[in-house]
């Protein structure tokens, strides 16, 4: 475990450098807000959400990660708490994630961004396991039904500020909020909400196919119209 005294020299630090983060994080905004490819008509993006972790949650965290054997310290925090800046991109249907991941892709070959860990699509459907496989990512299948594509990316290599991204669909964003106030940071003891939520996630799973397969048919219409 981590001593006050030493977390709250970390604290200072945090506090220290949020503007930094903030600055970081506007920055990621500004780039899925504004991108020409991915805002169009109709748009890839939906909606761009972000915030800064809050102090308190910061600390809960630092003491959750901070075994005895692997403390956080004042040298390594920035590399172990990697989503104090947070930005979540949200589209429609799960194709449209393709456009997305190519358009941070390029961000990362350009070398605008870095990214400071290999990024990793959470999910618990086998149909979506094979779908983010292809997109060359790594996959972790989540029991607890979470799914969400993250990436975390750093200004430059040797810079303390990072930004965890998190892309999903709307229908994953309202599964996610559910879960979230239920589960975090501590799981709800109630096994009626824990099957619940299990349900919904099955129905989120079923509704992105389907809204998938309406764009679609949507678009090959169009394209036979010529349209």
């Amino acid at each position: 475990m981590i001593d006050e005294a030493s977390l709250m020299i970390i604290m200072k630090e945090v506090e220290k450098n949020r503007f930094g983060f903030d600055n970081f994080r506007n920055n990621v905004v500004y780039f899925f807000e504004h991108h020409p490819q991915l805002n169009g008509s109709p748009p890839v993006v939906h909606t761009v959400k972000s915030r800064l972790k809050d102090p308190q949650h910061i600390r809960e965290k630092i003491l959750r990660k901070s075994a005895a054997e692997n403390p956080i310290t004042l040298d390594n925090v920035f590399d172990r708490i990697t989503d104090i800046a947070g930005v979540r991109v949200l589209h429609l249907y799960q194709e449209q994630f393709s456009q997305i991941h190519q358009a941070i892709n390029k961000q990362i070959e350009d070398q605008e961004w870095i990214l400071s860990e290999k990024p990793k699509a959470y999910t618990w459907d086998p149909e979506s396991k094979e779908f983010f496989s292809r997109q060359n990512l790594s996959v972790d299948v989540k029991e607890s039904f979470y799914t969400s594509i993250h990436y975390v990316i750093k200004p430059r290599i040797d810079s303390p500020f990072s930004c965890e991204i998190q892309v999903r669909t709307l229908f994953e964003e309202i599964w996610g909020e559910i879960d979230h106030h239920l589960n975090y940071p501590n799981p709800t003891e109630s096994v009626s909400c824990r099957e619940q939520i299990r349900v919904l996630a099955r129905l989120v799973g079923a509704g992105s196919r389907l809204a998938d397969s309406i764009f679609r048919t949507h678009f090959e219409d169009m394209k036979r119209k010529g349209i």
